[in-house]
């Protein structure tokens, strides 16, 4: 079966639809061209693009927590989504060397409920100090009948923008010039699904348990519902320490849309460089378990998931146990997971078996 029937979503229409998108966006950087706000990166497949504002430079990155949100709606938990919403867009920065330093949300509603906007924004202050960011900005508008979702309750759509400014010892974003064969590739330890892929997951749990799937016991603690609104985890604290500690960081794939192969392949793209990943973390038992009842092949999982590994980065091998210490002492979980090739492919030893992908990013 084809990737988009199993879940609805063509990936490989959302990467063409994205590279038309910047296509016509690239068309307006002459614009600014020698003002205050000149694009000075304009590298197709960078998770973020930088500005220059006199010399500042910053990064700015868009997202939002997809269908996500309907995991809150049938539950009522609404808190963790904040985590999502940074989450998507603080890593992206963070890919490209940005610390990450405000945010700006909108959330479109059908009516309002005070309640709902209560815990959606106290969650996102609870992410944003985690992660030392501000939330400078917002908007809510009440579009009426144009949101709809699941309940009866307060229906939503939330994105946000975020701002970073370059590392200070960086001099230029994050772009996979200087990888090279050899190099080191870290995984870093994802806590779930994050926020991505889950059009599929809803449909397979609608269709082996019907309309109150998110009800049904995934363990003694948790249903589905609640176990698949685990929080994301936001790396970018860990990126700018090792920034900071001045180790040789080349590069960072932020695993959203598209997985582990079209998020690693942008970054190698550049020198045409792949990668064999023979160390990642293993998938989360909800992952295993939705998986099987969907009877999704491991080849296609690993382009709808990040499968157990929300971030990897690309560093220089000398730089192993530095990154791993520094990792362990923030909190995260990190493994050398795989080196660079001169293949062009990204191949996953999973299970005795190697999954081979060619080049596919945005």
């Amino acid at each position: 079966m084809s990737e988009t029937k199993k879940s609805g979503v063509d990936i490989d229409l959302g990467n063409r639809c994205s590279r038309r998108a910047f296509d016509l966006s690239k068309m307006t950087f002459k614009n600014r061209q020698g003002k205050a706000g000149a694009v000075v990166m304009d590298v197709d497949g960078l998770f973020s693009n930088m500005l220059d504002f006199n010399g500042v430079k910053i990064g700015i990155a868009s997202d939002g927590i997809g269908t996500k949100i309907e995991l809150a709606e049938r539950t009522g938990l609404y808190q963790t989504l904040g985590y999502d919403l940074l989450a998507m867009v603080a890593d992206d920065l963070a890919a490209g060397g940005f610390e990450p330093t405000s945010i700006s949300n909108i959330i479109d509603c059908d009516f309002l409920d005070y309640d709902i906007i209560d815990h959606l924004m106290m969650g996102l202050r609870e992410a944003c100090d985690f992660a030392g960011v501000t939330i400078t900005g917002g908007e809510i508008a009440e579009l009426g009948s144009r949101m709809n979702g699941y309940g009866g309750r307060m229906h939503f759509n939330w994105c946000s923008t975020a701002i970073g400014i370059l590392h200070k010892n960086l001099t230029a974003p994050f772009d996979g010039r200087s990888i090279k064969k050899g190099d080191l590739i870290i995984a870093l330890r994802s806590r779930g699904f994050r926020s991505n892929g889950f059009s599929l997951l809803r449909k397979i749990l609608s269709e082996k348990y019907g309309e109150k799937w998110h009800e049904v016991a995934f363990d003694e603690n948790h249903s589905f519902g609640e176990i698949l609104l685990t929080p994301s985890l936001i790396y970018s604290p860990l990126v700018t320490k090792i920034l900071d500690a001045k180790l040789p960081l080349k590069a960072a794939a932020h695993i959203t849309g598209g997985g582990i192969p079209d998020n690693l392949s942008r970054v190698l793209k550049v020198t045409k460089s792949g990668a064999l990943l023979d160390g990642l973390f293993a998938r989360h038992d909800v992952m295993c378990e939705i998986q099987n009842l969907g009877s999704v092949e491991d080849e296609f999982a690993y382009r709808y998931w990040n499968m157990g590994n929300g971030m990897l980065l690309v560093a220089s091998p000398e730089s192993e146990h530095d990154i791993l210490d520094l990792a362990r002492e923030l909190g995260y979980q990190a493994k050398a997971a795989g080196s660079v090739t001169d293949s062009g492919l990204v191949e996953i030893e999973n299970n005795g078996a190697r999954l081979c992908y060619e080049p596919g990013g945005k």
